[in-house]
């Protein structure tokens, strides 16, 4: 079982705390990690992107010469595809990109994401995370402590609205909830920061 330091906000040792080999563990599967963030991408793109085909481009409506007899091709409208200003083949129209994967493959790709952020030492549990007001300069000074990369995920125990919105201007810091994780956000940051009190509730749900 990996054992991780359980640090203060200070970055200062408190204790030590062993986690579930269940969920931080396993051998990650890098096939299933792939596919659940590929998955979460599309599902982030809103797929409204259009261009407009020979038929919704204005103008074109008149033959621009007569059929025979000038030695030119033949032509029925200056807005067709070969034309400059004509219409566009084939091009994207708005669409949903959406589609949902297997239950049991996104938690096997959360446990795998999580279990290669274990193996990397790159897990921080921080004892309690509690801020007096809505301050960024707490939450910088935090991470400064912590030895956090540019990018880190903090997740909290219950919704805090004070480290939401502290967090919320500094680039490449993100703060979920365990109901909110997902595995592009955990593989996709330099630091991994949990609540002692989150990372039960992380292994009540995913064990």
């Amino acid at each position: 079982m990996p054992k991780v330091k359980v640090l203060n906000m200070a970055g200062k040792e408190v204790s030590e705390i062993t986690l579930s080999d269940a969920v931080f563990g396993i051998t990650p599967n890098e096939a299933v990690m792939h596919a659940a963030v590929v998955n979460y991408l599309a599902n982030q793109r809103q797929g409204t992107h259009s261009t407009l085909t020979r038929t919704e481009v204005r103008g074109g409506g008149r033959k621009p010469w007569r059929q025979k007899g000038t030695g030119r091709a033949r032509q029925g409208s200056t807005r067709a595809p070969q034309w400059t200003h004509g219409g566009i083949v084939f091009g994207p129209k708005p669409r949903d990109y959406s589609y949902s994967l297997n239950k049991k493959v996104k938690r096997l790709a959360l446990k795998s994401a999580l279990s290669a952020k274990a193996a990397s030492e790159s897990v921080v549990v921080v004892d309690k995370i509690e801020l007096e007001g809505f301050k960024t300069k707490a939450v910088s000074e935090m991470l400064g402590a912590l030895g956090a990369g540019k990018k880190a995920v903090i997740v909290m125990p219950e919704k805090c609205d004070k480290l939401v919105k502290s967090a919320a201007n500094i680039p490449g810091v993100k703060t979920a909830l365990i109901n909110t994780l997902n595995t592009y956000d955990i593989l996709n940051c330099d630091t991994f920061i949990i609540a002692q009190d989150a990372v039960s509730k992380l292994e009540e749900v995913y064990a």
